[in-house]
This record gives structure tokens, sequence and C-alpha cells, in this order.
């Protein structure tokens, strides 16, 4: 893109503009999410205020960063921001969507418009998968419909486009308008009309003229004639828009797309449809109604468009999209489907259905929100649900939502039912409800956050626990932070469960602190911090073919190790239709694990230096015995190796990166590898591997009880194998933690020790599964349930690692994931 000058900017938004706009560079990218900034100087934020923030108070932040237009709303802003462009304007969005309203003006290209209830993405995705070989397409991203992400979506739109698929979701009237004037759509698709989003509306026919206005200028508009109250609108309409062609599909005789037939075989379906006089024969790889009419809806879209044939052809092949609804074990036997995606009728019943393919000797509960797109007043619709759950064998209910409770009566009549006002008293109330050995779906509005129910219901009770300082992790990240230059920037490892401290919620500390970066190993645990509201930009190091879906779908971004992973890489972002997509190379510099060599960064230039789907955000390495005095001279190679590579990519790329290659010991010892950023790892927890002389605090503890005490005679053995012989009468107590918590069965039979009341015992006999035996001999005072430490201040875990003969990462990150993490703030 060329860009848009700094008065072209205000003049089209018709935002005040502030500022040299003369000296300013040019806009190419939009940003509302301080989080994905990629290109600071040809970036426009907009300070957008929401429910959930402010985005003037990242300004600064951004400016720091390189960030130099901005449209505003507030009066007073940072000061030291002195070439600074401000847009002023009393509504921020409004500009947004003037300015990618303006932008869209600049093509004459076809562009399909979509709306309606449910299907509007994978219409958009499989019309994708079907006509990305014919025509060049620029689509929204995933599920960007609404009055913020149709804007970012359209701005996209770039000369060698043939072909934009954009959708357009609303909730209240008035915002189909607003969308119209961005996507001024050429050909229109109305998918069906359904419950969701009914709030905002006086009825079916009301939701429906508010969507029908998306194609007031279209030329073409596709649905489906079996929806008798759309065809039933559209036919009143023609006289109103002569101009505008009908193009529907059906099983009625009147469709222009007549489906004449279906039949399932082996989970697919075989459809036969006569389209103009020809007849058209194809399966699609599903077999529920859904899949058939969202695939009806693509086939007749593609007629439209011009390519019957391929689509056709096609049609065997079109993909799964990612399910939401997702089974895990429970707490004491149960199983949870965790469906908490939505709560709309239809979806209710789906998710309904999957319950009844469950095993049907096991109790069933369902915990339900409101339902989406009903009143208090749908008595009807509350019948049919409430015989739907008898239907399916289950048990009992329980509710959340000042709806639904209205309700409790008639659910009441059939089941057990138990109805709260909102969440948090359903969760205070099943907190202490004996479920076990059931089978409980979790189904409930986005809004009414039921993964703290499914959360409730995933724990398990165990006396061991780690205990997690979260003061001392701030006070070790702000030691850290004295050693950085004012300008280097601080990603933190929260990998492997952050080094088994818990990653949620130490990533909110390191979000509530300003950490710069966050990184963890696999797709699953970026989704996890996503899932908990985490905002901070996240590496993640591990990136699997598989995975690229749900890593965009998270914003997260990969670290891309070799040319294979970032041709994949790239080769999934050109068929999502994805460009600029943050990435993090990683150079091999001599441990010889991951990374690009000499050979591989002149392969990737060759192939990718140009490549408008990739960003590279930064360039790191690995240093492989930075805390090692006697590897200094390797570790300078490595550096001298790095900088090296750096350069080859940089006079490639043409744009600047990140560079980090300091690890935690490297902060302390290798002031010079700082470079832009640096990564902190165990450092965070108070553990020191390149003794750096800071006063850093010990935040962990692995605490458990003593189960049992005894006095066993000269002569007997304690443990499994007889490995502890005892010479004397032993006082042996048993404490409930053993190999399968994380502590090593090498620290068996004295090698390793507890603290109890502020003295060590030694261990006796092999470590177990579940339990440990220590000698407390001569110790009288120490009783059943006592408290032990068996690591933490005051008996260091580099001690208990030097006696395991490992490193701390191994002891900390072996900390299993049945041990419950307790959380201390001040």
């Amino acid at each position: 893109m060329k860009g848009y000058a700094a008065a072209d900017i205000a003049r089209l938004s018709g935002a005040i503009m502030e500022g040299d706009g003369a000296r300013a560079g040019m806009v190419q990218h939009l940003l509302t999410d301080s989080r994905k900034l990629s290109f600071p100087s040809t970036t426009l934020f907009f300070a957008i205020k929401t429910k959930q923030g402010d985005g003037h108070q990242y300004i600064a932040e951004l400016y720091k960063q390189g960030v130099r237009h901005f449209v505003v709303s507030d009066t007073k802003l940072p000061q030291d921001c002195p070439d600074a462009i401000w847009y002023r304007t009393d509504n921020v969005i409004a500009c947004l969507q003037r300015l990618a309203a303006a932008h869209r003006q600049k093509f004459c290209i076809p562009v399909l418009g979509i709306t309606g209830s449910n299907g509007k993405t994978i219409v958009k995705e499989w019309l994708n998968a079907l006509l990305q070989d014919e025509v060049n397409i620029v689509r929204s991203p995933r599920s960007f419909n609404s009055q913020l992400g149709v804007p970012l979506s359209v701005w996209a739109m770039q000369d060698e486009h043939e072909l934009g698929i954009f959708e357009a979701g609303i909730s209240r009237k008035g915002e189909m308008q607003l969308l119209e004037k961005i996507i001024r759509p050429t050909i229109g698709l109305i998918t069906n009309l359904g419950a969701a989003h009914s709030e905002g509306f006086d009825g079916d026919a009301d939701k429906l003229t508010e969507k029908l206005l998306l194609f007031q200028s279209v030329a073409v508009l596709v649905y489906c004639k079996d929806h008798r109250l759309v065809d039933e609108a559209l036919q009143r309409s023609r006289e109103a828009f002569p101009n505008r062609a009908l193009l529907s599909w059906g099983k009625s005789p009147e469709a222009d797309i007549r489906l004449l037939n279906v039949k399932v075989e082996n989970n697919t379906s075989v459809l036969e449809v006569v389209s103009s006089g020809r007849f058209f024969t194809f399966s699609i790889p599903y077999v529920d109604a859904a899949a058939l009419e969202n695939a009806m809806h693509c086939f007749t879209a593609a007629v439209a468009l011009g390519y019957p044939d391929q689509a056709a052809l096609r049609m065997k092949q079109l993909p799964p999209l990612s399910m939401r609804l997702e089974m895990k074990e429970g707490r004491q036997g149960c199983t949870l489907i965790n469906d908490s995606y939505n709560a709309d009728l239809s979806g209710i019943f789906t998710a309904l259905d999957f319950l009844g393919l469950q095993d049907p000797t096991r109790r069933r509960t369902v915990v339900l929100s409101d339902v989406s797109g009903l009143s208090d007043q749908d008595e009807n619709a509350y019948d049919r649900l409430v015989d739907y759950l008898v239907s399916k064998q289950v048990h009992r209910v329980f509710g959340a939502g000042q709806q639904i409770s209205a309700q409790a009566q008639r659910f009441a009549s059939q089941l057990e039912a138990h109805f709260f006002s909102d969440t948090q008293s359903l969760l205070q109330h099943l907190a202490h409800v004996p479920f076990k050995d059931e089978v409980i779906l979790i189904k409930g509005a986005r809004d009414f956050h039921f993964e703290a129910i499914s959360t409730l219901l995933e724990s398990k009770m165990h006396q061991t626990r780690l205990e997690v300082n979260l003061p001392c992790i701030a006070h070790n990240l702000q030691e850290y932070r004295k050693l950085l230059p004012p300008d280097t920037r601080l990603m933190v490892m929260v990998k492997a469960f952050s080094y088994g401290a818990g990653s949620i919620e130490v990533a909110r500390l390191l979000q509530f602190h300003h950490a710069d970066y966050i990184a963890v190993a696999y797709v699953d645990e970026g989704v996890e911090l996503r899932k908990a509201g985490i905002r901070l930009p996240i590496m993640v190091m591990n990136t699997e073919p598989q995975a690229f879906a749900l890593l965009v779908e998270n914003d997260l971004e990969p670290e891309l190790y070799s040319l294979d992973i970032i041709r994949r890489f790239h080769d999934f972002l050109r068929t999502e239709g994805i460009a600029f997509y943050p990435v993090h190379i990683k150079l091999d510099t001599g441990m010889h694990r991951l990374g690009l060599d000499h050979s591989d960064i002149i392969q990737f230039n060759k192939e990718f230096g140009l490549s408008p789907r990739l960003r590279v955000k930064s360039v790191f390495t690995h240093l492989v015995a930075s805390e090692d005095a006697g590897e200094d001279a390797f570790t300078a190679r490595q550096l001298v190796n790095f900088e090296a590579g750096c350069a080859l990519l940089q006079q490639q790329l043409g744009y600047v990166f990140w560079r980090h290659a300091a690890n935690t010991a490297a902060i302390s010892r290798h002031p010079q590898a700082a470079y832009e950023m640096v990564r902190l790892g165990i450092g965070l927890y108070g553990v020191d591997a390149g003794k750096s002389g800071l006063f850093l605090q010990e935040a962990i503890s692995l605490k458990t009880t003593i189960a049992q005490i005894r006095d066993v005679a000269a002569g007997e053995s304690v443990g499994y194998g007889r490995k502890a012989l005892l010479h004397r009468q032993t006082r042996v107590a048993t404490i409930r933690v053993g190999y399968a918590d994380g502590f090593p069965r090498s620290l068996g039979n004295g090698r390793g020790s507890v603290l109890i009341q502020g003295q060590h015992y030694p261990t006796l006999g092999n470590v177990c599964m579940d339990m440990t035996m220590i000698d407390i001999t001569g110790s009288e005072d120490i009783g059943l349930e006592d408290e032990v430490l068996v690591f933490g201040p005051g008996h260091s875990i580099n001690q208990m690692a030097r006696a395991a003969e490992t490193i701390p990462y191994e002891i900390m990150t072996g900390i299993a994931q049945r041990v419950p993490r307790i959380y201390f703030s001040e």
C-alpha cells in the first residue's frame, strides 16, 4: 500500500489535525489494539474507549515505540510527544469507519457482503477455500464482523485483489447502515434468521429489516427461498430495488437453484442440484443440516460469481472449522463438556445432542445461563427446552441469570433444578455440591464467564501444595530491571506452566508490572493465557503446524526456527489471506538445537525477504553457557555470529527488528548482550544461575503435611524394596508427597531432607509415588498434620537440586499439575 498522507487522513476521517503533517510519514496500517503493533512509523492508532479500557493510556508507550499518528478524543494528552500528529474527534470509532469507507471507494472489484444470524464465518471461509485458486481474495480475518472488525477488514484491500468477501454482524438498530457504507457490497448473501442477537430488536421482522440494509446497492442477492420470512421480505422489496436481482436456492420448485436430493453415505452428503437447466452432483464431508445449508449458500454464491463448476469440484474438500466444544476430566471421576461460547436455543440443543451420546449409565447434569434471544415471556421455547433436557435423560439443572431463573418452576416440574441470579452466586453454591462420576455440560453465553465454573469443577483437592509469593516475583523482576539499559525491553519466560509456578497468575503479575513480552513453549499455553485475559504480546517457542489456526486466532507470535517451519507457516498465512503477521526468527550460533545457520539465512532472504506475509518482529539466539566464566570466550563468539546473522537479515528485510540473546544469567554477566530485548527466566523466581549479586528472594515453596507417625522397631525395614533396614528403634513420619508430585525418587534413603519446625529431617527408604517416609527420631513434639517444607526459603531449591544431582529448572518444572498452586499477595 502506498499509504495516506496526514492531511488526507484528517480530510477522509473528518478529524481535526494538530501537528506538522507535512513532516510526518505516510499512514499504511490501522491499529486499535496496542499489543498488535508491527509497523510503528506507518501506523495510525485509534485511542478507543470501551468498558474494558481506554486506548489513550497506551499512547505514551506507543510513541516510545515509534508511532506518530494518533486519533484521540481526550483533551489531555501526553506532553512529551513533540512530533506526534493528533487527529482530534468526538467519536474515534466513527473516524475509523469513515477512513475505511473512503479506502473502499478506491476499488472497483466485486465485493460479497455476508450477514445473517449464523454461519457467516463458515460461509466466508468455505467460499475462500472453493475459489482461492481462481481469484485473488481479500476477506475478513476470522470473525471480524463488528463495528471495529469490518473497517479493519476492508482496510486490507489492495490493488492486487480481485474479490472481496466481508461479513457483517449486528446486535442493535442503526449498526448495519454504518457497515454498509464501509463494505459497499456488489453481491449480497444472507445466511439465515435465527435467535442470535435478538435482544436489540422488536422481533424477527424488525431484525431482518435491519440486516437487509446491507444490500441496498447490490446487483445480486443470494438467499435460501425455503426461509419463508426472508423470501417474503425480499419479494416485497422488488419494486423498491428494481436493479437488484434475487438468486435463491432451496427445495422449493420456485427456487432459482433447486436442491433435488440429498443422500448420506459414510459421513458424507451427496447433493443433487439443478441450476439454469444444468445438473450438478457434488459431495460434502458433513451430514448435519447446518453444514448442508452453508454448503448450498457457498455454491449459490459461486454461481453468482461465475464459478459453479470450480465450486462443485472442490465441495468434497471443504475444510473443517475448529469446534468450540471441549471435553475435560473433572473432579471425582466426572467428565466436563465445556461449551461456553454462546447459549442460543439451537446451540443448546446441539450441545444436548452431544451430551446424549455419552454413557447413559452416568448421571447427567447441565449448567445453563440465560438463553440468548429469549425473554422470560417465551414460555413455549422454555417448554421445548425442558422437554429436550428430559429426552436426553438429564437429572438436574443449575442455572444463572434473571431470565432463566424466572422459569425455575417450569424446570422444577420435571427436573431437579437450582437457579441463581448471577454466575458468582452459582459458583458459591457449586463449590459445595458433591459431584461424583457424572457428565456435566456447561453451556453459557460469553457474558456469564462460565469458564470459572469449568475451572472450579476441574479442581483437585491435595494437601501438598506449591506456594507462590507474588510480591517476591515482583521484587525479583525489578532487581533485574536495574541491570538493563533504559531502552532495553524485557521478555519473561512463562513456558512450562511458568516453571511450575502457574502461567496465568504470573502472567497477570507481569502484565501489571508492564513486562514487554512473555514467552510460552506451546500454543495451548498461549491460548490459556488469552482466555484468562492476558493482553501482552506472547511468543510461542515450539510452533507446530497443526496449531497454526489456534495461534493466529489468539494473536500469538511464533518462533520460527527452520526453513521448513517457515515455509509451512508462510503457506498457511497465504491460504488464510493474512499479511504482515509478526514472527520471531531463531538463529543457531553454537547450541545446535534449533535455529537458522548462515546458509539458511541466505535462503530465507531469497524466499521470504520481500514477502508481505511475514513481519519479523525479532531475531534471537540462545547462549549455551552464559552462566559459566570458563566459557566466556565461546559466549563472545556466539554474539559475534549472532550480530553477523542479524546484519545479513537486516540487509534484505530493510526494516528494523529487535535482537535478543541474553537469558537470566547473561543479563548480569554479559551486559553487552542486552541489545533491544532480554529474556528473563528462572531468575524471576529467585533462582540465580549467574550469581549476579542481586538481592533476590525465593518465591516458590513446596509444602505438604504429615499423614502418619509410628515407632518402628530395630531390625525392621521401611519402604519398597526394604532399602531402609533399621539399626535402632526409629520414629517414622509419612508425608504426603512423592515422585508423582515432583519429589525426585533419587532423594530417597537419606540423600534428601525436608524441614519441619525449622529442623532438617532425612528421607527414609525409597520415595514412593504419593508418599515419602522421613526419620524424625528424637522429635516428640512433631505431630500429625504438621507442615513440612520440601523446598523454599530456609531450605533452598538449589540445595535440593544438588542433592538430586540435577538443576533447579528440572525440580520446578517437575512439580505435578495435581499439586494445587496457592498464591500470596500483599
